[in-house]
């Protein structure tokens, strides 16, 4: 599928699925990045988040910091992903791993064959002291720091770590949500454009840092015993996206 040529349109939210008409691609490396798992992943997005995200790489790079490794973002016109990946139809959304070790770019099939390493140990409860480093914490405040960023994902012991190393500079916290999986990589989540009128904007974050109860409910539902999960159902796309998604 290719992208639709004309002016930007974004259909649909986060918790609904969509579609983007005027998607660009994110070239597959640039200053400051890598995109891999290119036989799986998609690379495409509003035109908006592409340059942020190579603003990101730039930004990344000046700071010292190893080549980010991006993974999904949308598909050329959006619309359903492998695996779920709600959000990811829209345009707006990217994936890049955390894992901030000194490495040298990888080579074509290397970039087919990485896992992105964990921050976090196997219980869930703690960041893996081997894998974490403050050039973690660095590289998510340089992403909460990034134009229009709605929320940013993670595992619920990275928000835990990030809130023992903030300090002072507390401010930027409140956009590090924490999530299920996401132990391995960041998912960025940015505003729908202003001119974008059928992007169903999601409500933003509470208020404050997020380093109190509602940070230590996660780690009671460890302790909590496990519910059968109903079989998953994708929500139907819009109706305005049929016209989008048919090549």
């Amino acid at each position: 599928m290719t992208p639709t040529l004309g002016p930007l349109h974004i259909i649909g939210g986060p918790d609904t699925g969509g579609c983007i008409a005027g998607a660009v691609g994110l070239p597959r490396e640039g200053t400051g990045f890598q995109t891999i798992h290119l036989d799986r992943s998609a690379f495409w997005g509003a035109p908006q988040i592409i340059a942020y995200l190579r603003l990101f790489g730039q930004k990344a790079a000046a700071a010292g910091l190893p080549t980010l490794l991006i993974e999904d973002i949308s598909r050329p016109r959006g619309g359903p992903m492998p695996g779920g990946h709600i959000s990811h139809q829209l345009g707006l959304d990217a994936d890049v791993g955390l894992d901030m070790q000194p490495r040298p770019p990888l080579s074509a099939s290397e970039r087919e064959s990485i896992v992105l390493r964990s921050m976090v140990r196997p219980d869930g409860r703690d960041i893996d002291p081997a894998a974490w480093s403050p050039a973690v914490a660095t590289l998510l405040h340089i992403a909460a720091g990034l134009p229009e960023v709605d929320r940013i994902l993670v595992n619920p012991a990275i928000k835990q770590q990030l809130c023992r190393e903030a300090g002072g500079d507390r401010g930027w916290l409140h956009l590090i949500r924490p999530w299920y999986g996401h132990a391995a990589h960041m998912h960025i989540r940015f505003r729908c454009p202003a001119d974008q009128l059928d992007c169903v904007q999601a409500a933003p974050p509470p208020p404050g840092d997020g380093c109190d109860a509602t940070l230590q409910w996660w780690f009671d539902q460890l302790d909590a015993p496990a519910k059968p999960s109903p079989p998953y159902k994708p929500p139907p796309l819009p109706a305005a996206c049929r016209a989008i998604l048919v090549d």
